[in-house]
């Protein structure tokens, strides 16, 4: 249920005008002052920062046209990939058409940097987690190049500083967004001026109420799967390095999972269907990558059983 809803027993009226909502969202500076009255407004907090505006629908509407392409392309590819056919086709191309390539990825981290003033028809506070999560399985399904080949070692290098990139731009707009949160949420209006809230506990960066962060345990196994696959790249595989890598990408995976899981129960927005909608698409791509290791597993199976009968009948 959305708690932003009259029917929630903690509605509190100011929360039905969408300037003050729009004031805690997007401050970024929370100002606490002295008060008069220590037992029952211990902190009294006041919003310090003017908020630019938004940029204008097509803006919006241009950047929601891009990241549905994008993901589509990464579905496409994925369900190529798991069919097999035309894999000769897109496996060297492919690499330039999907999120993390060098294409969009430039585009993406426009979007994110300038996130902070999307908040019309596709606010990034509510769907800039996913673009990040896009990026990251975008990254981890896909392993491109040839061995010892300095070509790959670059490509994952740009694709390992956009991540980074896009983690940090992801929680600009995010950490506002939850600090304002919880200010609106775990406050009462003191009436001082429209923002001035009293609370029985500091406010913090990033707010109590949500944990995700785009710079997180998360971005750091990712960013970690990929180094790791440009030192096997460079030095060589084996069965140690092998282990170390699998292990890598599978926490990978499934903290990707868990974050989607996460924020599509928790994370506070009123664009719920968007914000569900966001985290689903994601998780389908996710679910996707699980049946092609799933099919490349059965296919490696086949093919040792095919070797053992033709041995047999030698």
């Amino acid at each position: 249920m959305n708690i932003l809803q009259p029917d929630n027993p903690a509605f509190q009226p100011e929360w039905a005008f969408e300037d003050v909502r729009t004031t805690f969202f997007k401050c970024v500076r929370w100002q606490v002052e002295e008060t008069l009255d220590p037992i029952n407004c211990p902190y009294h907090y006041y919003c310090d920062s003017t908020y630019p505006g938004n940029y204008t629908d097509y803006v919006d509407f241009i950047v929601f046209l891009f990241t549905t392409a994008s993901y589509l392309t990464t579905l496409v590819i994925m369900v190529i990939d798991i069919s097999s056919r035309g894999k000769a086709h897109f496996s060297y191309s492919k690499r330039f058409w999907l999120p993390s390539g060098p294409v969009a990825l430039p585009i993406i981290l426009l979007a994110l940097a300038k996130g902070y003033r999307i908040n019309s028809l596709f606010p990034m506070c509510c769907v800039g987690p996913a673009i990040l999560q896009l990026l990251q399985v975008s990254a981890l399904a896909f392993d491109h190049g040839v061995d010892q080949d300095i070509r790959y070692a670059i490509y994952e290098a740009s694709t390992i500083s956009g991540i980074l990139h896009a983690s940090l731009y992801l929680d600009s707009i995010i950490l506002p967004y939850y600090t304002g949160f919880d200010a609106l949420v775990s406050s009462t209006f003191s009436g001082e001026c429209q923002s001035c809230v009293c609370r029985s506990e500091k406010l913090v960066v990033g707010g109590r109420l949500v944990k995700y962060r785009g710079w997180s345990v998360s971005t750091f196994l990712v960013v970690s799967a990929l180094c790791w696959r440009i030192i096997c790249r460079t030095m060589g595989y084996n069965r140690r390095m092998m282990t170390v890598k699998l292990l890598l990408e599978t926490s990978g995976w499934i903290l990707i999972a868990s974050d989607c899981i996460y924020l599509t129960k928790n994370a506070p927005s009123e664009q719920s269907i968007l914000q569900i909608a966001s985290f689903g698409c994601v998780l389908v791509l996710i679910f996707l990558h699980l049946i092609k290791k799933l099919a490349v597993q059965l296919a490696q199976r086949n093919l040792a059983n095919e070797k053992i009968t033709a041995r047999e009948s030698c």
